[in-house]
């Protein structure tokens, strides 16, 4: 059990990198750059703003928070959390949803880089499940 926590905890790593910087760059863009996306006719500007910047935050304090229950060997609340902040690169595709995309190529590759994220998180929340197991959260030592 300790060498799949071992190499989990590395994937995670590496996984959540990622996933920071690809999430951190799109919601960056798409907070200070927001009338390039196509918008929603009943939320104004700020209040988009708001509630990119805002997710985005809640979504990292979920990442987080499932990284740090990942160290604790706390698996099944890792997973759970992980899956929640993955919603933050997965919510991406919804600008398609609305309207045409149109913004500089380098920032349109940034909704497919947080969609790719979010896939990343969900296929080491799968591995983990699996390599990783249910009876090792029960064998694990108490903090």
């Amino acid at each position: 059990m300790a060498d799949a926590h071992a190499k989990g905890l590395t994937a995670l790593r590496v996984v959540l990198g990622f996933s920071l910087l690809a999430t951190g760059l799109h919601y960056t863009h798409n907070t200070f750059a927001i009338a390039e996306y196509p918008r929603i006719e009943w939320l104004s500007l700020g209040a988009a703003q708001i509630l990119v910047a805002g997710g985005w935050f809640l979504f990292t304090a979920a990442g987080i928070a499932g990284y740090v229950a990942y160290t604790r060997r706390r698996y099944w609340a890792a997973r759970g959390l992980l899956l929640l902040y993955s919603v933050s690169g997965l919510v991406s595709l919804g600008h398609f949803l609305v309207g045409p995309v149109d913004i500089p190529p380098f920032w349109f590759a940034t909704i497919y880089l947080d969609v790719a994220a979010a896939v990343a998180v969900w296929a080491f929340v799968v591995w983990s499940a699996v390599a990783v197991g249910e009876r090792a959260e029960a064998l694990a030592p108490s903090p």
